[in-house]
């Protein structure tokens, strides 16, 4: 990745924080935190904020921007960078600033922090399982409402890799888009006329006869669907040995986390999991402050 284009990432990045914390802010503090006004208004501290077990450290833009948005001149230093492991009990930034400000703005902080540390901790314990092979660890749509962009940041901090962000950048046939279509080959021939600008078009198939005529149809990305590993082995091997196309293999559909390194180990390109992101428990996080003056 070019420098210009980095700084394009991070600046999107700056900015969906902001709009998902101003957000976060108008939900929690509404219109006045009632409890932070019974502090005299000039009045500053310090605070401390803790991890209270091991985890990937994600959402320092969210957590930033929360705090910034109510007290712009806040001293924010991290001790604990975006994706770097924590262990527990050790402070992972330390602030200053007005108190009425770190108090309020403390609960939206938090939130972020131990959601996106959750999904980035648990992508990073998918990705270390199958080190060493071909698979990339994907995520998928099983996302919170309003909050998907956030979390898919967090699975690529976590090493992961993001599928299609929604409905409208990529085309996913799955069994009902081929049966209303007509058929494997129908339904890729449809694809290829309506795709337009989409990253990519993929099919899910659950035999290996489907398999074999997507790759007759030309298909670039096939989605093995709840395949025993067997099946899988043969599948990867139809795939190398056809005679003018190969595609990217992705499974789905069972993944466990016991039975990852078998799966990864069958060849395939790419394991998509949606637990990363719809089962994750979150982070335990806290802050202590300290008064200043």
């Amino acid at each position: 990745m070019t420098l210009s284009n980095q700084q394009s990432r991070d600046n999107d990045v700056a900015e969906l924080a902001r709009t998902d914390v101003a957000r976060a802010l108008a939900e929690d503090v509404g219109s006045g935190d009632l409890t932070a006004g019974l502090i005299d208004p000039t009045r500053r501290a310090r605070a401390r904020i803790l991890a209270r077990e091991s985890a990937v450290i994600c959402g320092a833009p969210w957590a930033e921007a929360a705090l910034r948005a109510l007290d712009p001149t806040v001293q924010i230093t991290w001790h604990v960078t975006e994706g770097q492991r924590c262990t527990p009990d050790q402070v992972v930034l330390e602030l200053e600033g007005n108190a009425r400000a770190l108090l309020s703005a403390e609960r939206t902080a938090l939130n972020f922090l131990q959601l996106m540390s959750a999904v980035a901790t648990k992508t990073r314990t998918y990705v270390d399982v199958v080190a060493g092979t071909n698979a990339h660890i994907v995520d998928t749509r099983k996302t919170l409402p309003g909050l998907r962009l956030a979390q898919k940041y967090a699975v690529r901090v976590g090493g992961g890799t993001n599928h299609r962000i929604g409905l409208h950048d990529a085309v996913l046939i799955k069994e009902n888009h081929i049966a209303a279509a007509g058929g494997v080959t129908a339904v890729l021939r449809a694809a290829e006329k309506v795709a337009g600008q989409a990253k990519f078009i993929e099919i899910e198939v659950e035999t290996l006869a489907q398999l074999t005529e997507a790759l007759d149809a030309g298909a670039k990305m096939v989605l093995l669907d709840n395949m025993p590993l067997p099946t899988l082995r043969e599948a990867v091997r139809i795939n190398a040995a056809h005679s003018g196309n190969s595609a990217i293999l992705e499974i789905s559909g069972g993944v466990t986390l016991e039975g990852l390194r078998a799966l990864a180990e069958t060849g395939v390109d790419r394991i998509s999991i949606g637990t990363l992101t719809k089962d994750v428990k979150a982070t335990d996080f806290s802050m202590r402050l300290q008064e200043l003056s």
